[in-house]
């Protein structure tokens, strides 16, 4: 199984020579798509890649274009002359910066969620591009990388053709993480394995496990399909009630909450803080009476680990790097990918 991390280009310079021999991709995060081609303006930030490189000779560095808020996919893959101009782009990118290929963000096909451009057409227009990229890099050479990162629900498969963009891929990284907490009222897990029993709570359905067997009945194969983790976390404050340790309760807006890191300085069994364990949904959480945490630990991805190897996925990534800067996540990730009966 693989073991991928996205890096934000700024904090390529803090990534280590062990980071970079405990990882078999880093994920470059962000280039863009400005009128229909590859963009990146921070190339500074890129020096480091040999010194990564010579560090682990076996790792692939691809850069991710797009992220939530990023837009010109639309536009760009409504046309042959766009896709093509895209893809040429970004062929002259992965030559310019020595990389081993690309791997596309676009949030979301069909859907205008972060204020970017959209239309009913991408449907067709995604898998129209992903064709148009594969086409260009394997005439070049067949080993470059094509990935996608894909939304953990529904929607995505609605508005693309998974089952025509899976072969043109050389996996799927499915974003198994703010399943819940974005202005959600009701607490809950943002990146558990297993859904709760309970089918009357909005979005309880969501777990790795729900997205993994959606996308494998949307015609993606298992051994192609990478489920997510996450260094950050979810937060609801003015929770209404302590049932449960708060968990499914009424409470203010969900919304971004500390790094992993900041959680083991000041929040793990800290400052009223409690760590608790939700056994059915493999997740911890944290709650001190008042406001509750969602977030992964040593023991989640430990469970993610083991449940991905069982069902012969691909691979397990994260997001993001600099949120873990202990390195108890990366960690527990290398140490668990080739032989996760060993954290049981």
């Amino acid at each position: 199984m693989i073991k991928a991390g996205y890096i934000v280009h700024s904090e390529l310079k803090n990534t280590t020579d062990e980071d970079a021999r405990k990882l078999d991709v880093i994920n470059i995060a962000f280039a863009h798509c400005r009128n229909a081609r590859f963009f990146f303006e921070h190339e500074e930030d890129l020096a480091g890649l040999g010194r990564l490189r010579r560090a682990n000779p076996a790792l692939r560095i691809l850069f991710s274009v797009g992220g939530w808020g990023s837009g010109g996919f639309s536009t760009m893959a409504a046309s042959r002359e766009g896709r093509e101009r895209f893809a040429a782009s970004c062929l002259d990118a992965v030559k310019r910066y020595r990389l081993d290929g690309i791997d596309i963000d676009w949030e979301y096909p069909g859907l205008d969620w972060a204020g970017i451009d959209a239309s009913p057409d991408d449907k067709v227009n995604f898998t129209l591009l992903l064709a148009a990229m594969r086409e260009r890099f394997d005439r070049y050479d067949k080993n470059l990388m094509l990935t996608a990162a894909v939304g953990c629900d529904r929607y995505f498969l609605e508005n693309t053709e998974m089952e025509k963009a899976a072969p043109l891929l050389d996996y799927v990284s499915v974003m198994t993480y703010d399943m819940r907490g974005c202005q959600d009222r009701i607490t809950g897990h943002h990146t558990n394995l297993f859904a709760p029993d309970k089918p009357d709570l909005f979005r309880s359905y969501r777990s790795v496990d729900y997205s993994v067997r959606l996308y494998h009945e949307g015609g993606v194969p298992l051994d192609k399909l990478v489920i997510g983790l996450a260094f950050y976390s979810r937060m609801w404050e003015d929770v209404s009630s302590q049932e449960e340790n708060g968990l499914w309760q009424m409470s203010g807006p969900g919304n971004y909450g500390p790094s992993f890191g900041l959680l083991a300085d000041r929040y793990i069994n800290q400052n009223g803080f409690i760590r608790y364990w939700d056994d059915r949904c493999q997740a911890p959480y944290l709650f001190d009476g008042r406001t509750l945490i969602s977030y992964d630990d040593e023991q989640s991805i430990a469970a993610k680990c083991r449940y991905a190897a069982e069902k012969g996925l691909r691979g397990l990534m994260y997001w993001e790097h600099s949120c873990d800067p202990g390195r108890r996540l990366l960690d527990t990730l290398f140490r668990c990918v080739p032989d996760p009966a060993a954290l049981s």
